[in-house]
């Protein structure tokens, strides 16, 4: 048992089987030794010397000092963009109070989050009462699924000026890497970015892999560690100040895609002796693409899966901090429940984060 801040996980309870795997794990491939670690003073160790403005730098800051992980370096994210990516319906229907912007943002202030992230309108509706209260980053650009028949695709819903006027700390797109609209949304971020830098806020990309071609011999390679680890490092390469991504959960993705003929390029090494088949370790590979650790890694919560989805979100949040990763975004596990219930699996992803023990593996 751990108390923090005045609560008490049991984490090991909640890892089961898992916990000794994943607790007392120590990584045989040396990457940690190259990684800048979250922690106090990250501003100041990492960002400060980079050419993000002052401004950029107070609006990175204030999201790190906000909530319960205020001051650690680490993060709590509530993400709630659902409503157009996978539809109202499908996102709210199981909790219908969450169709209220007001109630999305009550929940990641209540939970005690670093930052709130969701559509222009929502925040929009909130900002008077709640943008002095707590850092908002605006999603940019959505996936909709009412075009018949479906398709994806991320186009821009919203400017960074509408996010300046209505009090955003931060601005927050996705691109879709591999897919064949991936050219103009990396473009069309890149300048986003750009503009968002400018203006004093700072910027979070969603690198999520999409191409039915990565379904390769029966496994998904949209969560393979090789591939969405190069799109955290084309992702950083446009600027974005924090990385969204899946937590992978297998590795070769390029292996297999080039087997019936050349697809990229990789080096056997990446298997041989920089990854592991551990989910720390590929985890960690997604870090140390994102620039060695100097640009945060965030992981997904993911979808809601019932009764499990505390001790889900618990693993991947041991995972994420002890590969060296910078948080998690937690949103359809928090708001597909109750509302208490809701606060308190979002407290308990950040007891994870404050405790001490659950260190670098």
């Amino acid at each position: 048992m751990t108390a923090t801040r005045g609560r008490v996980l049991d984490i090991e309870a909640l890892l089961g089987a898992d916990a000794e795997s994943l607790l007392d794990y120590r990584s045989p491939t040396g990457i940690a030794e190259l990684l800048t670690t979250p922690g106090p003073g990250y501003v100041d160790r990492v960002l400060a010397a980079s050419d993000r403005s002052p401004r950029v730098l107070v609006a990175f800051e204030r999201m790190l000092g906000h909530g319960r992980l205020g001051g650690t370096g680490y993060l709590s994210i509530l993400p709630v963009d659902q409503g157009i990516e996978h539809s109202a319906g499908a996102s709210f229907a199981a909790n219908p109070r969450y169709f209220d912007p007001l109630e999305i943002v009550r929940l990641a202030v209540e939970g005690g989050c670093n930052a709130v992230a969701t559509t222009l309108g929502v925040l929009g509706l909130a900002s008077r009462r709640y943008a002095h209260r707590i850092p908002f980053i605006v999603k940019l650009n959505h996936n909709e699924l009412l075009t018949y028949p479906n398709h994806y695709d991320q186009i821009r819903f919203a400017s960074v000026r509408q996010a300046l006027d209505l009090g955003a700390a931060g601005v927050g797109a996705t691109v879709y890497f591999g897919a064949p609209e991936s050219d103009r949304q990396i473009q069309e971020v890149g300048e986003a970015f750009a503009e968002a830098h400018r203006h004093g806020l700072f910027t979070v990309l969603w690198c999520y892999l999409r191409n039915p071609a990565f379904q390769a011999g029966g496994v998904d390679h949209h969560l393979a560690a090789d591939l969405t680890a190069q799109a955290n490092h084309l992702g950083v390469t446009i600027e974005a100040d924090l990385i969204k991504q899946k937590l992978p959960e297998n590795n070769g993705g390029y292996l297999a895609l080039g087997r019936d003929g050349a697809y990229g390029k990789t080096d056997r090494r990446v298997y041989d002796e920089l990854t592991t088949d551990h989910p720390i370790d590929l985890c960690r590979w997604q870090v140390l693409n994102c620039y060695a650790g100097r640009i945060g890694l965030i992981n997904s919560g993911g979808g809601s899966i019932g009764a499990e989805d505390l001790a889900a979100a618990v693993r991947t949040a041991v995972i994420n901090k002890r590969a060296g990763g910078m948080g998690l975004i937690t949103g359809r596990k928090a708001f597909s429940r109750p509302f208490d219930e809701g606060v308190a699996l979002v407290h308990a992803v950040q007891d994870v984060y404050l405790d001490e023990r659950v260190t670098l593996a």
